[in-house]
């Protein structure tokens, strides 16, 4: 008679199907171990990734962890955030962005709320400027604002491309709302252009810096030189000069000069049947400039180097700036004037321009 094995070992026996059902619950407690390190694994990996940013109270968010190979993002520190001086700087461009847009009824609060849709950005650089953009009035989506974006910091970057400016901004940071790049893009405007304004001295900001390399999210504190000293600023600005001083103190001499300027050009230019009458308006969109050069310096201007017939602001500012190129080929300084002051008729910068020339050329034939 056989044996019944559970009671003769005096445990109880296992049949295939507790076997199975052991099986499966050790797969499932497996499964759920392995979980748990893993998420032990990422939540460690997040601690180590944060635990630069923990001493100044930073914390990464999503986005900032989402990084492409070699791609990386700055956040601003928090205590440079809360810096009376880089504070005052934002208010100094504020009020002088509402200044300067007070008749279009734009009232700027917050830099990286107000500025980051490309809006507020086009208007202040068509003020400044003098030059309307093609681009829609409103837009709403992500994609609209950041073509919008695209038009805006593509003109900008035209303007400064000539001074060789250091461009510390781009469409995904202004979008993703980089108050430092937003205050170096002001920054550089309010320079351009002039603007009358007194900027606060050496404000510096602590931003960082997160890189994915190989995989890994790295991070580093950098420190951003917003604004240097009155002297080191102004050098950005145009100075002033005895033309300043005839416009302001003498303007009953500016006549003679006009014409003496005026005889000079056209002694030149007659030998093409040009003649010039007016200054200001005739020199705007380059083409007499480039020209001008070549009869100067005894050549011919290749005529896909420039513009004939200029009708955008961009092809006459093109035409300016290469004139200006000439100028410096042939041995001169580069003139103090901007080609979009040329182009936008400002007389003294047309001087500035033009009595570089009679100078140096006044005895040529």
């Amino acid at each position: 008679m056989a044996t019944n094995p559970t009671r003769a070992s005096g445990q109880p026996g296992k049949t295939k199907k507790d076997e199975s059902l052991l099986g499966k619950l050790g797969g499932t407690l497996g499964r759920k171990k392995k979980l748990k390190e893993v998420s032990d694994l990422q939540e460690e990996g997040k601690k180590a990734i944060n635990a630069p940013l923990l001493q100044t109270g930073a914390e990464l968010l999503p986005e900032d962890t989402l990084l492409e190979e070699n791609a990386e993002r700055s956040i601003l520190d928090p205590n440079s955030r809360e810096d009376p001086n880089f504070k005052d700087l934002q208010r100094v461009l504020i009020d002088w962005i509402n200044s300067e847009l007070e008749e279009e009824r734009i009232i700027v609060k917050v830099l990286e709320e107000d500025l980051y849709d490309g809006q507020v950005l086009q208007k202040l650089f068509e003020k400044l400027s003098g030059y309307k953009l093609n681009v829609a009035e409103v837009t709403q989506s992500e994609i609209g604002q950041k073509q919008k974006l695209q038009t805006v910091l593509e003109a900008v970057n035209g303007v400064l491309r000539p001074l060789e400016w250091n461009t510390a901004w781009s469409v995904d940071s202004i979008h993703s709302k980089n108050l430092v790049s937003i205050v170096y893009l002001l920054l550089a405007l309010a320079t351009y252009y002039t603007a009358p304004i007194r900027l606060p001295e050496h404000v510096s900001v602590q931003v960082i810096v997160v890189k994915k390399k190989e995989g890994i999210l790295q991070t580093s504190h950098v420190t951003k030189q917003l604004t240097t000293s009155s002297t080191e600023m102004m050098m950005g600005r145009s100075e002033r000069d005895a033309f300043d001083t005839l416009l302001d103190h003498a303007p009953d001499k500016l006549n003679v000069v006009k014409t003496s300027l005026i005889t000079f050009v056209n002694k030149h230019l007659n030998k093409l049947n040009l003649e010039v009458t007016e200054l200001e308006s005739q020199f705007a969109d380059g083409v007499y400039l480039v020209l001008l050069m070549g009869l100067l310096e005894n050549y011919f201007v290749p005529l896909y180097n420039f513009y004939l017939t200029p009708e955008s602001f961009e092809q006459k500012v093109h035409n300016v700036a290469f004139a200006f190129e000439l100028m410096q080929d042939g041995g001169l300084q580069k003139p103090k004037a901007r080609p979009e002051d040329v182009v936008n008729l400002n007389l003294k910068s047309t001087l500035r321009v033009l009595y570089n020339l009679f100078t140096n050329y006044k005895n040529s034939d």
